[in-house]
């Protein structure tokens, strides 16, 4: 026991613990009827809490660690006095000091400790999205390939990808796509979100050219708190955490990278939400339409995991246009919203043009063929399903 003067256990042997002891991870329904449960045990929690984001060397290892997150009990952020409901955020943030009690001394009685350090867990951890344009045969030769041992590693071959580091965040940024450079940042706890502030010049250059395209979404785990090192010992001045136990066996090498989403939709999926506000596609991802904003659409996770938010925008053909400073162009015919046309040297025009010479060359009809710019705003995700991965999850990532 740490109180009797033994060895303080590193943070892999702390995530040792912690996965014996998330068996409920996603049962939110049952947390009260298991009080008694270890996994249920605050102490236990606030203990883990402790050495694990506090005292310990390693979770200060990048330079975002210095925040630390405190989930509030269910209950305590309901009503207020004179039964006036009062608006109290789920959650709530302290920069890192060297004692516990310096962070959350007068307010410790309101914290969800176990839901807090699955937060601090998420928070503290390393997250990439890759944006691709894939080519739907490849897709589909890509997953006939993994049935098969061999496939198993085989990366996927986009026509073009963005890969864009990302954080994790209990907030929710709402970005108002008719108002430049202005957003409105709201709690999205219990849901994670993952929000690219310079969404628009990020991907100005993924855009969907052919009806053979897909887009292509790929959220990976790969550093940081959920990846721990071997053999660091956390380095603690005072050792209150008296409640857990100390394990010696010898660490093993986690994996690396995991990925928590994977989908994509087709030219044609994007294009029928783009123009009708469909709800619903069976696919990997299904889209909705946001009403009164054509140019942001949703897309559901496989299964219904998460949610994905994209700014869809059609590209207008710039072959006739001069290469003068760029200006708002209301579009009159086919897209349906305002569409900020670039000067012809971006990324985008080029490919806009070479879309519509393609199509033109090929049908007499290229009309019909779009050009369509999707640009990935966030994706968002239950923390449960987030922190069941990142402790369990053994299938290989997707590479590509």
């Amino acid at each position: 026991m740490l109180g009797d003067g033994g060895e303080i256990p590193s943070r892999y042997e702390l995530l040792s613990m912690v996965k014996k002891h998330s068996n409920l991870i996603g049962k939110t329904v049952v947390e009260e009827q298991h009080a008694s449960d270890i996994e249920m045990d605050m102490r236990f929690w606030h203990d883990v809490f402790d050495l694990y984001f506090v005292c310990g060397k390693e979770s200060r290892g990048r330079q975002d660690d210095d925040l630390v997150f405190f989930v509030r009990k269910l209950g305590s952020h309901g009503s207020g006095s004179n039964n006036k409901t009062e608006s109290v955020d789920p959650y709530f943030v302290r920069r890192w000091a060297p004692k516990l009690s310096n962070l959350v001394d007068e307010t410790s009685i309101d914290v969800n400790w176990r839901r807090s350090f699955y937060l601090n867990l998420i928070a503290h951890t390393s997250f990439s999205v890759t944006v691709a344009i894939c080519s739907h045969q490849d897709l589909l030769n890509h997953r006939a390939g993994q049935d098969t041992p061999a496939g198993q590693d085989t990366p996927l071959s986009p026509i073009y990808k963005v890969v864009k580091t990302v954080y994790a965040s209990p907030s929710r940024v709402n970005f108002q796509l008719d108002s430049e450079k202005e957003v409105e940042t709201t709690p999205a706890y219990p849901d994670i979100c993952f929000a690219i502030d310079d969404f628009d010049s990020t991907f100005d250059a993924v855009v969907l050219t052919e009806k053979d395209h897909c887009y292509c979404v790929v959220l990976n785990a790969h550093d940081g708190a959920a990846f721990p090192s071997e053999k660091v010992a956390n380095d603690c001045s005072t050792s209150d955490s008296s409640s857990l136990p100390v394990h010696s066996s010898s660490a093993k090498k986690r994996n690396t990278k995991l990925t928590l989403l994977s989908g994509f939709v087709s030219y044609q999926m994007v294009r029928d939400a783009y123009d009708a506000g469909r709800s619903r596609f069976g696919s990997l991802l299904s889209v909705g339409h946001s009403s009164g904003k054509t140019d942001r659409i949703y897309m559901k996770g496989p299964g219904g995991r998460g949610e994905v938010e994209v700014a869809v925008s059609g590209v207008a053909d710039q072959s006739q246009q001069d290469s003068g400073p760029f200006s708002p162009v209301i579009s009159k015919k086919g897209f349906g919203l305002g569409v900020i046309v670039h000067k012809a040297a971006s990324a985008a025009s080029v490919a806009a043009r070479h879309a519509y010479a393609a199509a033109s060359a090929s049908s007499p009809n290229f009309d019909e063929l779009i050009p369509l710019k999707c640009s990935l705003m966030s994706i968002s995700l239950p923390w449960e399903f987030i922190a069941y991965d990142l402790l369990f999850k053994g299938a290989p990532p997707v590479n590509m």
